[in-house]
């Protein structure tokens, strides 16, 4: 069975870290395209960031609004995919969630506003509160 479990979430100031993991089963990495994405209150789900393999080359994409702030990652020996997030605005408190794409459609890897929509299977998210 495929799962993924995010995990990392918490309450920091604006300016602070956090690191979030998504732990995955079910499937090769290499086939695929694991992305992370956020929901604030009363907004749509939006990619943040992703990450895939091919034949080894790791290739990854970032939403503008965090580009240069976090950092997507991956350890395939612990199968698990990191979302390293320096530089905390108020405006990325929201749900964390890691989805997989098993087509590893590109829709999906450049993180459209219709990406969402290519998830092939969702973790639980987890929540992360910035304050000012």
């Amino acid at each position: 069975d495929v799962q993924l479990q995010a995990s990392g979430g918490g309450s920091v100031q604006a300016g602070g870290s956090l690191r979030l993991s998504c732990e995955y089963s079910g499937f090769t990495f290499d086939d695929c395209v694991i992305a992370w994405f956020h929901q604030a209150p009363g907004k749509e789900r939006e990619g943040v960031s992703s990450i895939s393999s091919d034949g080894g080359i790791i290739s990854t994409k970032y939403a503008d609004v965090v580009q240069g702030r976090f950092t997507i990652s991956s350890d395939a020996a612990k199968k698990t995919v990191y979302l390293q997030m320096n530089s905390l605005r108020p405006e990325d408190t929201a749900v964390y969630y890691c989805a997989v794409d098993l087509t590893s459609s590109s829709w999906f890897f450049t993180l459209n506003s219709r990406a969402s929509s290519y998830a092939s299977y969702w973790g639980k998210g987890t929540l992360v509160t910035v304050s000012s």
